[in-house]
This record gives structure tokens, sequence and C-alpha cells, in this order.
């Protein structure tokens, strides 16, 4: 049996032995300036959400008073253990909301370095019963290259499917009218398969959120006749 080609449009370069996978992030990063007084301050938590945020955040980490480092994914706390960031928390549900159930402090003063474009609700629900400072590091732009050679490879019928892990790699890709038909995508996490099903696609998402469990149920679909 051939192995499945998957188009995977996030960063990560995650390979495998079971697929073949095509590297084509749609997202490039502009890194944004900021007002570096706010680093003056001291803070109980420093949050990162992401791998970016730590990635454009780690430069500033000398000149800001933090007590505990907590961060979202599983992915993100490995990068972190790679730049010697001490994690004091991680919630077992790699998602805002699984942060929000999990983290039960209370007047916090909190540093949330994150995109331009995060998903509000973290800061949003945390602000009820801290003083969180959001900080706006960088934002997402579109890799207009690589959008249009998954476009030409899903005209071509060279791919079996295509993944997504943000909300705005799939607000890029869907962003005009000139969408080759396809029925094959793949998410990681509900809020990225529900931006999916705005632009009224089939999409279906991974058990844990991560790029393994991605594959494998790119597999499990594969195995039941479903690519």
């Amino acid at each position: 049996m051939m192995k499945p080609v998957i188009v995977m449009t996030q960063t990560s370069k995650v390979q495998s032995d079971l697929v073949n996978i095509i590297h084509k992030p749609l997202i490039q990063i502009q890194e944004l300036s900021f007002n570096e007084h706010l680093l003056n301050h001291s803070y109980d938590w420093l949050i990162f959400s992401s791998k970016n945020a730590v990635k454009y955040f780690y430069a500033y980490l000398k000149s800001v008073k933090v007590k505990k480092v907590a961060v979202i994914g599983a992915k993100t706390a490995q990068y972190c253990q790679d730049l010697n960031i001490h994690v004091d928390f991680l919630p077992q549900d790699f998602s805002q909301e699984g942060f929000l159930a999990e983290f039960q402090n209370k007047d916090q003063k909190i540093l949330l370095p994150s995109s331009q474009y995060a998903r509000p609700k973290l800061a949003n629900q945390l602000n009820k019963y801290n003083d969180v400072t959001k900080i706006d590091l960088y934002r997402p732009v579109a890799h207009q290259q690589h959008i249009e050679e998954v476009k030409q490879l899903v005209k071509e019928k060279h791919i079996d499917a295509i993944t997504f892990s943000s909300s705005s790699a799939v607000r890029f890709y869907f962003s005009d009218n000139n969408i080759p038909e396809f029925n094959h995508y793949y998410a990681i996490g509900k809020q990225t398969a529900d931006t999916l099903k705005e632009y009224h696609q089939n999409v279906r998402i991974a058990d844990q959120q991560t790029s393994e469990s991605l594959i494998d149920k790119i597999l499990e679909s594969r195995d039941n006749n479903e690519i």
C-alpha cells in the first residue's frame, strides 16, 4: 500500500516513515515592536501560549522579573526546556480552554507575550481575576508563494491530505475564491477545525493536539478508505 502524501501547512518539521510529508508553511512571522517599559515591572507569572511566543520573547527574558513560567502545549514546554527556561505549570489539555480550567490562580500579575491575532479568550478570562499585561510580539502574514504551490499540488492531484494547525493559516488559504476542489482537510484543535467549517469544508480533527496524532488520524482515514 502506498504511503499517503500529505501537506503540512504549519512550521513544524515533523517527519514520519508512515507518510510522505510535504512541508509548506502558509504563515510567515512579522516581529512587532512594543513598549519595552512594560518589562520594568515584576510579574508573578509569564505565560507562553506558543513556541513563537517563546522564540520572540527570549531576548527580553533577562530584562523582566518573573516568579513563575506557565506554558500551553507540550511542544512549547519542550522548546522552553531546550532554552533552559524552567516551566512551573503545564496543563494536561493543550488548549486555552484547558489552561483556564487548570490554572486557578487569582490576584496575580501576569505577563502574556503573544501574537497580535491570538484568540482573546485567554487574556480576557485571566483578566477577570488577575492583572494581565498582554504584549503583541508578532503577527502572522500570508506566505503567498506556498499557498499557490499547495493549490497547484491539489489541482494536479498529487496529495491525499492537507493539515492545518491554526485558524490564521486556514484564513490565508481560503482568502480568495480560487480554491481548487478538495475534501481531505485535517486539523489540530477544535478552533482550527471550526474555522475550516466557516468556509464550508469537511474536516477531521486529531485526537490530540500534536502532529503525530494528526498523522494517526490520516492513516485511520486511509484504512477506512476515506482518502
